[in-house]
C-alpha cells in the first residue's frame, strides 16, 4: 500500500470513528456491506486482526448492565452476568438460544472458568468471589481479608499454577442491594487466592482496580483503573507477586474524549499480546473496544452504540470476540485468537 492511499485510510478510519454516517439496523434485517464500517484500523497493523467478511451482530438486548462474560469450552457456552437484574444468562451459539441459568446469583459481576471448567464469580451482594462445583455445589473461595468483608469482588482471572487473581474496587458495595447499603471497608486492591486457600493482597496502587487480564505467557498482569486517571497499568508477575508497575494505555489517544472521562474496564489479550479493551461513557466515537498493540499504542476500534463492559474470545477457535454493552450482548469474528483457554 503507498504512502498516499495509507494516510487517507487512516484520516477516514478517525473521521468514520467520530462521526455517524448512517443509523445502522442490528436486527440484522438490512445487513451491512462488507467490511464491516464499524471496525476501523487505526493502524496498518490491525487489518491483519479483522476478517473482512465478519459483522458486528448483536446476539441479545433487554438487560439492564450486562456484564462479566466468559467462554465454557467444554459446554460449548457463553455466560454473562445482568447485574441489576441478580442474574446469569447463557447463550447457545448452535441456534442462538439465549436464557436465564442462574437465577438470586447475588449480583454477580466477572465470572471466569478455572482450568477444571469450574466457573468462578464475583458476586456484590455477598462481597465474595466463589466457584461452583461440577455436582453445581458452591465453594465460598474469598469472602474476608484481614478480618474484613471484601468491598465487592469485580473481575478475576486464573493462572496455570491455580491462582485465582481478582480485584475489588468497591463499586457493587456502594449499591442498594435487599435494603442494605454497603460501605467500603478495605482499600481497593488487587489479590491473589493461592490452591492452598491463602489469600494475599499484591497491589493497592490503584484508585478503583476493575478489569484484568494476563499477557500470553503470563509473565505480565494488565489491570484496568477506572478510578482517576483512568487508565491501564501493567506489572510484571513474579510468582504470586506484582512488580515494576506502570501505565501501559491511557483514555486519551486517537479517539474523541475532549473532557478525558471516557475508560475501559473489561480487557483480554489475544495470542499476539494486543489488548482488547472495552470502553465507553462518552457516547458516538468512543464507545466500544479499543485495541492496543503490546507497547501501548491504539491500533483498532470496533465501534458500538452502547457503553463496553467487559469482552472475552470464545468459539471452538477462541476467535470470536463477544462483549457486553450496556443492554445488550455483542460478537464479531476476528483474525486472531484468545491468548488463553
Amino acid at each position: 500500500m503507498n504512502s498516499n492511499r495509507r494516510t487517507f485510510l487512516t484520516s477516514f478510519a478517525v473521521s468514520a470513528a467520530t462521526t455517524t454516517m448512517f443509523a445502522r439496523d442490528w436486527s440484522g434485517q438490512t445487513p451491512e456491506r462488507y467490511p464491516d464500517p464499524d471496525v476501523i484500523a487505526l493502524d496498518p497493523a490491525f487489518e491483519k486482526l479483522i476478517q473482512g467478511n465478519a459483522p458486528i451482530r448483536r446476539l441479545h438486548t433487554g438487560m439492564l448492565w450486562a456484564e462479566g462474560p466468559a467462554w465454557n469450552g467444554s459446554g460449548s457456552y457463553l455466560v454473562w452476568s445482568d447485574i441489576p437484574n441478580n442474574v446469569q444468562m447463557r447463550y447457545l451459539p448452535e441456534d442462538g438460544h439465549v436464557s436465564v441459568m442462574r437465577n438470586n446469583a447475588n449480583n454477580s459481576n466477572g465470572n471466569t472458568f478455572d482450568h477444571h471448567g469450574r466457573q468462578i464469580s464475583c458476586e456484590h451482594a455477598t462481597r465474595r468471589v466463589v466457584r461452583y462445583e461440577l455436582d453445581g455445589k458452591i465453594t465460598i473461595l474469598a469472602e474476608t481479608f484481614d478480618g474484613k468483608p471484601f468491598n465487592a469482588p469485580n473481575d478475576a482471572v486464573v493462572h496455570p499454577d491455580g491462582g485465582i487473581w481478582f480485584t475489588d474496587p468497591g463499586y457493587g458495595s456502594m449499591m442498594d442491594y435487599e435494603g442494605n447499603k454497603g460501605e467500603l471497608l478495605l482499600k481497593e486492591a488487587v489479590y491473589r487466592i493461592d490452591p492452598s486457600g491463602e489469600i494475599t493482597k499484591v497491589t493497592e496502587d490503584l484508585t478503583k482496580p476493575n478489569g484484568l487480564c494476563f499477557s500470553p505467557d503470563y509473565q505480565k498482569l494488565y489491570i484496568v483503573d477506572t478510578g482517576a486517571p483512568k487508565n491501564i497499568r501493567v506489572y510484571d508477575v513474579d510468582g504470586s507477586n506484582l512488580k515494576n508497575g506502570k501505565v501501559f494505555a491511557t483514555n486519551k489517544g486517537q479517539l474523541a474524549d475532549p473532557k478525558s472521562k471516557g475508560n475501559s474496564d473489561g480487557i483480554r489479550c489475544d495470542i499476539e499480546g494486543n489488548i482488547w479493551a472495552s470502553a465507553g461513557w462518552i457516547g458516538d466515537g468512543y464507545d466500544g473496544v479499543h485495541v492496543f498493540n503490546p507497547e501501548g499504542k491504539l491500533i483498532g476500534f470496533i465501534k458500538l452504540p452502547e457503553t463496553a463492559s467487559n469482552l472475552c474470545f470464545g468459539g471452538p477457535k477462541r476467535n470470536r470476540l463477544f462483549i457486553t454493552a450496556s443492554q445488550s450482548l455483542y460478537s464479531l469474528y476476528v483474525n486472531t485468537r484468545g491468548a488463553h483457554h
